[in-house]
């Protein structure tokens, strides 16, 4: 068996969370000894593609040319489309109508989360689908006293600061407009946001809101290695405020970290991250203040180590033995 893991524009998507879920099956091929490519002209028993870009259609009717079974990964949706980049709402249902006409083309659909994949029923797509998690690799973010030095030593932190980080592009599906306003309300903590977007292409309401964002309030743009890794689990708490989402890589990637982890109470997140279980959730700014100021106080809660072991389930391990599962069945078939 030999599979091709296609991203199109991988280099352009990095940085993101589809950019981090290429590089999860391509581990997950190579621990589970599975023959891959990513050059969609080589020759393979099953395309896995990921991304809906225009040489998508291209890399399917190429695969279908030489006999090979179809996955389409949908990492993407019009529902976190919108809110996004500049005209984003705009192109919208355009994109609906792009994502069924690639997605129909798929012997099989997997989906990120259940949620996930009721969006996609709901298009009416007429093509199995399977949700499985996009995994999370647990050795890399397990909390790391070295990566944390080096990420308040970068930051210049005091022992006495307490700080909020968040992870994403710079959206306002990725809540970034609540993230200003909860640090302007909480001025004695520090908030630090991970994550970069070319200014041009978001809306101006977005870089205007940065341009008056408080000084507690911090965007180093994009950084990984050490200094990030050692943020999720040095940080006192991890606030993400999207509003919409498939998964959330940079959530599994705070439970790893045995992180504090305080989210928006929103539906891809229903009957696996529980509220004052696993995690604490808020429908608002107020909630969110409130959460973090029971995290402040509780620093022994026992929510980390539950939301943690959510984490474990997910492990890139575990998921690598479910995704050859789902190849060899889709050959047999």
């Amino acid at each position: 068996m030999k599979v091709c893991i296609y991203f199109e524009g991988v280099n352009n998507i990095a940085k993101s969370g589809i950019g981090r879920a290429f590089k999860h099956q391509v581990k997950i091929c190579e621990e589970q000894g599975i023959n891959y490519t990513t050059d969609y002209k080589d020759r393979y028993d099953i395309l896995h593609i990921n991304t809906v870009f225009l040489k998508s259609s291209e890399a399917i009717s190429y695969a279908r040319k030489q006999g090979a079974k179809v996955i389409y990964h949908a990492h993407s949706t019009k529902e976190d489309f919108q809110n996004s980049f500049a005209f984003s709402n705009f192109l919208a249902p355009g994109l609906k109508q792009w994502l069924i006409y690639l997605y129909s083309k798929a012997d099989l659909i997997i989906t990120p989360s259940e949620y996930s994949k009721s969006l996609l029923l709901d298009y009416g797509i007429d093509v199995p689908i399977t949700s499985l998690s996009n995994g999370i690799n647990i050795e890399r973010f397990s909390p790391n006293r070295k990566k944390e030095l080096k990420f308040r030593r970068y930051f210049d932190l005091k022992r006495k600061d307490k700080v909020i980080i968040s992870v994403g592009l710079w959206f306002e599906r990725k809540g970034i407009l609540d993230f200003i306003k909860l640090a302007k309300a909480m001025p004695n903590y520090k908030f630090i946001w991970f994550g970069h977007t070319p200014k041009v292409s978001i809306p101006i309401k977005i870089t205007s809101a940065m341009d008056k964002k408080s000084s507690n309030c911090f965007f180093p743009g994009y950084i990984s290695g050490d200094i990030i890794e050692g943020a999720f689990s040095g940080a006192d708490v991890f606030v993400f405020m999207s509003h919409e989402e498939t998964e959330g890589i940079v959530v599994l990637e705070a439970l790893a970290s045995k992180q504090n982890v305080l989210i928006r109470d929103i539906p891809v997140y229903n009957n696996w991250l529980i509220n004052k279980e696993n995690v604490l959730k808020s429908k608002n700014l107020r909630g969110f203040k409130s959460g973090i100021e029971y995290y402040i106080n509780n620093p022994q809660n026992n929510i980390r180590i539950n939301g943690f072991k959510v984490a474990e389930q997910k492990d890139i391990k575990k998921v690598g033995v479910e995704l050859k599962k789902i190849y060899l069945s889709l050959l047999d078939k």
